[in-house]
């Protein structure tokens, strides 16, 4: 497996794996919620043909990675910059999905100098006096519920999973393949491709690794104050999200983007929320980030 560990000032592990082309252009990547640094069964054969470098991270609690007591969103841009420095990368760019894109825009925001371009997929978006939006799911809600008032309940639940995934990894794909009445068409058909369930184990073994804690505290905390404001992005973001999601609502993700300065959209109609799983979507997320990088979008908005 592609395990890479440096030891932070602090003393932490942080764990990090390597796709596509390792002399291309630094493209950071941010799993979801829960989620971890694996993100294929090989390697990126897209990145590669484009000359990308994917850095994917454990965040604390998930796979390689130790936890951090009262961990803030802004923290991880502290990591990514000892990251960045131990491999000897001038600026780089940050693709968040889900979750992750909380952290991308909290990385973009404390590092304003180093980073080109922020790339948001189907991302989080911040809640109002700490309620998920009415727009999401309401088995999404009910988990962020659970996760602020009865973490003891959640985290019983969690643990059943990790058994199941250990012990029992046919069940809980089959269990994946029902998808849900609340996911978009899109969404159940893309849990019905082998290729996505395999790399959907690993993905889980290795953000379970730890056990749960690392998937309840980042829960909490994305329902908190994400210690900036949105509007203050001063790089350049590219949005990406499909209109059918219903873990991130198009429509709290169109207000964000609409306060961001520097912005571009791309709405996918008839989409949901595993747009990188999607070699199609994935393909045209990399060569616009190419493209941005080289010319001039970036240029346009310094």
């Amino acid at each position: 497996m592609n395990e890479n560990i440096m030891v932070l000032s602090d003393g932490r592990q942080l764990g990090y794996s390597l796709y596509g082309d390792l002399e291309g252009i630094p493209l950071f990547l941010f799993h979801g919620t829960p989620g971890s640094r694996v993100w294929f069964t090989e390697d990126d054969p897209i990145a590669k043909e484009l000359g990308i470098c994917l850095i994917a991270t454990d965040r604390p609690g998930y796979g390689l990675s130790d936890t951090k007591p009262n961990l803030k969103l802004l923290d991880y841009a502290q990591d990514m910059e000892e990251l960045v420095n131990h491999l000897q990368l001038g600026k780089f760019s940050v693709l968040g999905v889900s979750g992750g894109g909380a952290f991308a825009a909290a990385v973009t925001y404390a590092l304003p100098n180093q980073i080109d371009l922020c790339m948001l997929i189907g991302t989080a978006t911040p809640f109002e006096n700490g309620k998920p939006p009415t727009t999401m799911s309401k088995e999404n809600r009910i988990g962020f519920y659970m996760t602020k008032y009865f973490p003891w309940l959640l985290k019983q639940l969690e643990k059943s999973k990790i058994k199941i995934i250990d012990q029992k990894p046919e069940l809980y794909i089959e269990n994946i393949k029902k998808g849900g009445s609340y996911l978009s068409d899109w969404d159940n058909k893309m849990l019905q491709r082998e290729d996505v369930l395999e790399i959907g184990v690993l993905h889980s073994k290795e953000a379970y690794r730890q056990g749960v804690d690392g998937v309840l505290d980042e829960s909490k905390l994305l329902t908190e104050y994400w210690g900036f404001k949105i509007e203050k992005l001063t790089r350049p973001v590219i949005v990406w999200h499909g209109e059918k999601d219903t873990f991130s609502s198009i429509i709290e993700v169109r207000n964000i983007a609409n306060k961001i300065p520097h912005v571009e959209t791309h709405y996918l109609e008839d989409t949901g929320h595993f747009l990188t799983e999607s070699e199609e979507v994935w393909r045209s997320i990399l060569t616009n980030f190419k493209e941005s990088v080289q010319s001039g979008f970036i240029d346009r908005h310094e």
